[in-house]
């Protein structure tokens, strides 16, 4: 396909209540739609770095020019008839997984729609169904988020996360373990820690926990794998998975026993679906993250958790759960009592809605091929 047109859309959409993680609080969520056309047909990706440098390196702010001014004019004009063309194309440009991604999704969505496909099935995946856990936040007090683990536990979830930050850690752990003696959960430390924590989480492995995500720094790999070798609970790499090539040497040090892959943080689609399938090579277990994206966003993320080896339940959340009215519609909804369904219609099935893309919008700009 030609890529004639790309619409960038800088957008700030508030939450319901602050997301609060080790990295610090967020009150809205930054995101960068791209639209991307070809042959009158339109394809939307999201990406979602947050507000700030405090995930990873990229923010939308930054996302928005880089995409601007460097990515999406790399690809107006060009036939792209691959995802891996399209990240050839984009390679000349170090780093920068969240901008590059922004496109990647965008032209899949593009691509299944004239296909006339479900994203899922241009993926390769036989099933719509992807089951999903849930996942709290640090709260006011114990109380609280006990109160909110008992509703999960009664609505049937398969898995609970929990944040995990100093101040609200191994106390934290002992009151909910207590309370849920069976419910499987596992914690985000969100690179809150270092190896000279490492007896904290030898004592954590008391508490049979499924995983300790990204506990150490968000691009380390050799003290993650020290820390596999000294803990028993499985470690899983979350912000230091940016790439196939760090999924290669995170396997090859025996960094993690499962990979969590989120679109935005590794390039899009076609990495994604790459650490994938590596990781199902080597045996490790994978399962799909997201950034509390719009619709938009969180339909990619479905039709990608469809894919085989993604066997743990997904963050995927309904849009009721953070905000009061979705950018994009339809809107994710719960389809059993744990379960989200991908659309069976051509690419995601989900687009902004014109009226609230607009009143979300901080920051617009259109690149597009000479006439």
């Amino acid at each position: 396909m030609r890529i004639e047109r790309i619409q960038l859309y800088h957008v700030a959409m508030p939450l319901l209540y602050p997301w609060r993680t080790a990295y610090g609080e967020d009150a809205v969520v930054e995101s960068v739609l791209v639209e991307m056309s070809s042959s009158g047909v339109s394809g939307w990706g999201e990406t979602s770095p947050l507000a700030a440098p405090c995930y990873s390196p990229e923010w939308a702010g930054g996302v928005f020019q880089v995409l601007r001014d460097f990515l999406a004019p790399r690809l107006i004009g060009e036939d792209i008839q691959t995802g891996k063309q399209l990240q050839e194309r984009l390679a000349i440009f170090k780093g920068n997984p969240f901008a590059k991604a922004g496109l990647d999704l965008a032209w899949w969505d593009l691509a299944a729609r004239l296909e006339n496909k479900p994203l899922y099935q241009m993926l390769g995946a036989s099933t719509s169904k992807v089951v999903v856990g849930a996942d709290f936040g640090v709260m006011d007090s114990v109380d609280q988020l006990l109160a909110s683990i008992g509703e999960a536990v009664q609505a049937g979830f398969p898995r609970i996360k929990l944040k995990f930050r100093p101040g609200w850690d191994l106390p934290m752990i002992r009151a909910v373990r207590q309370a849920f003696p069976q419910t499987v959960f596992h914690i985000d430390c969100n690179s809150g820690y270092r190896l000279e924590d490492a007896a904290m989480f030898r004592q954590l492995d008391e508490f049979g926990l499924a995983m300790f995500e990204q506990p150490l720094g968000h691009d380390d790999l050799l003290d993650h794998a020290e820390l596999q070798r000294q803990v028993t609970t499985a470690i899983c790499l979350d912000e230091s998975i940016t790439s196939l090539d760090k999924t290669r040497k995170a396997l090859a040090l025996g960094a993690c026993r499962y990979v969590n892959v989120k679109p935005g943080r590794v390039g899009g689609l076609t990495v994604a679906r790459a650490i994938h399938d590596r990781c199902r090579e080597h045996g490790v277990p994978c399962w799909v993250g997201g950034m509390l994206e719009s619709a938009v966003g969180v339909a990619h993320c479905v039709a990608l958790a469809c894919l085989p080896n993604f066997t743990y339940p997904a963050d995927i959340f309904p849009s009721r759960r953070f905000y009061a009215e979705d950018l994009s519609e339809p809107e994710i909804v719960l389809t059993g009592a744990a379960t989200v369904q991908a659309l069976d219609q051509p690419g995601i099935g989900t687009s902004p809605n014109p009226d609230r893309l607009a009143r979300m919008t901080r920051q617009h700009a259109v690149i597009e091929a000479a006439r």
